[in-house]
C-alpha cells in the first residue's frame, strides 16, 4: 500500500504578511496523523510534518501577557505550528462578559502577532474530541489554573486526561481585567484627556454638568502648566545671573590680587621703587660732592688769523696773590698742610 505523503502547511517563515485565517478545515492533509506523546515532538518527531498546537482565548486588549502566552507555546517543540482560536462577541458576552474590542479587531490583532501562524474565527468555548479530529491538534497549551466556566470546574480537564496538555506560565501585573480596573479607577482623567482631544460629552456618555467640570479642569490645569513653565523659566534665569555673577566676583577677586601684588612689587619695603630712588639720591649726591674735572689733555686753543694777540698781563705779585678755591676734597686738605708749613719756616 502507498504512504502518502502529508501535506499539513508550515510555519511561516517570513513577517512580511499577516497569519493566515483558517478554513473550514485548517488541513486538508489525507495522510494519517498518528498521536504523539510530548517527549516524542521535543525529540523532534516526526520529521516529515510539524507538530500542530492549539491555543485560544479571548484576547480583548491585547497586551504583553498575551504575546508571552503564544511566545511560549509557539517554541514548546522544535518545528511548532501555532494554531490560535479566538472567540466571538457571543460566546464571550454569554460566557464571561462585555469586551472592549469586538470579535473583528481582536482578530486582526492576532493576525500580527509574530508567533502565530494561523487564527481561528469563532473557536468553540469547550473543545470536543471532534473539533480536535478536525483540525488535527496534536497538543493545546494554556496556563496551569484551573479555567472554571460554562458549568465545569475545568474546560481543559479532559484535555490534560488524554495527554495532549502542554502548560504556559501567565505573566504577573499585567491583564485585560487589570487594565480596565486602571480606566474605570482613573476615569475622570481619562474622560478630561478625550473631552481635550475633541471628542464629544454624547460620545463619553458624559453629563452636561460633567463636562463643564471636566472643561473647567482641563482649563485649572492648563493655567498651572503655564504657572509651572514660569517658574522653571524663572528659577533658570536665576540659576544664570548667579552664575555670571559668581564668575564675575571671581574675575574681580583675581584681578584685585593682582593689583595690590603688582603695587606692592613696585611700591612696597623692599620695592622697585625704592631701589631705583635711592639709586638715583646716590648717584645724584656723589655728582654734587665731586663734581666732574676738565680733561688736562684737552687740545689748546687756535688763535684766530683775524684775531690780534692780547697782550700779556702784568707779572702777578706774590703778596696779592689769593690761593683759587680747591676743587675737591683732597685738594684743599694739601692747600692746607701747604699753609701750615710756611707759617712755620716765617717763624
Amino acid at each position: 500500500m502507498e504512504e502518502l505523503e502529508h501535506t499539513c502547511p508550515h510555519p511561516r517563515t517570513t513577517l512580511t504578511e499577516p497569519a493566515i485565517f483558517a478554513a473550514e478545515t485548517s488541513c486538508d492533509c489525507s495522510a494519517p496523523h498518528e498521536k504523539l506523546s510530548i517527549a516524542q515532538a521535543r525529540r523532534g518527531t516526526p520529521v516529515d510534518r510539524p507538530v500542530r498546537v492549539y491555543a485560544d482565548g479571548i484576547f480583548d486588549l491585547f497586551h504583553s501577557g498575551h504575546a508571552r502566552a503564544l511566545m511560549q507555546a509557539k517554541n514548546l517543540f522544535p518545528n511548532t505550528y501555532l494554531i490560535v482560536g479566538v472567540c466571538s462577541d457571543e460566546l464571550t458576552h454569554k460566557y464571561k462578559g462585555f469586551t472592549v474590542m469586538t470579535e473583528h479587531e481582536r482578530y486582526e490583532a492576532l493576525r500580527h502577532c509574530r508567533y502565530v501562524d494561523e487564527v481561528l474565527r469563532d473557536a468553540p468555548w469547550t473543545l470536543t474530541p471532534e473539533f480536535l479530529e478536525k483540525h488535527k491538534i496534536d497538543f493545546v497549551a494554556h496556563d496551569d489554573i484551573p479555567y472554571s466556566s460554562a458549568g465545569t470546574e475545568d474546560v481543559y480537564k479532559h484535555i490534560k486526561e488524554a495527554g495532549m496538555f502542554v502548560p504556559t506560565q501567565r505573566t504577573e501585573g499585567i491583564s485585560t481585567s487589570d487594565i480596565i480596573t486602571r480606566i474605570v479607577r482613573d476615569y475622570d482623567v481619562y474622560a478630561r484627556r478625550n473631552l481635550q482631544r475633541g471628542y464629544t460629552a454624547k460620545e463619553l456618555n458624559v453629563s452636561y454638568i460633567n463636562e463643564k467640570k471636566y472643561r473647567l479642569q482641563n482649563q485649572v490645569d492648563r493655567m498651572k502648566e503655564k504657572v509651572r513653565t514660569v517658574e522653571e523659566k524663572s528659577k533658570h534665569f536665576v540659576y544664570r545671573v548667579e552664575e555670571k555673577s559668581h564668575d564675575l566676583i571671581q574675575k574681580w577677586e583675581e584681578k584685585s590680587r593682582e593689583f595690590i601684588g603688582n603695587f606692592l612689587e613696585l611700591f612696597g619695603p623692599d620695592g622697585t621703587w625704592k631701589q631705583v630712588f635711592q639709586e638715583r639720591s646716590g648717584r645724584m649726591l656723589s655728582y654734587a660732592l665731586s663734581p666732574r674735572e676738565s680733561p688736562c689733555n684737552s687740545p689748546p686753543r687756535e688763535l684766530s688769523p683775524l684775531r690780534s694777540p692780547s697782550p700779556p698781563s702784568p707779572p702777578a705779585r706774590w703778596y696779592n696773590a689769593r690761593p683759587s678755591p680747591p676743587n675737591s676734597p683732597k685738594g684743599a686738605s694739601a692747600l692746607m698742610s701747604s699753609m701750615s708749613e710756611g707759617d712755620e719756616d716765617e717763624k
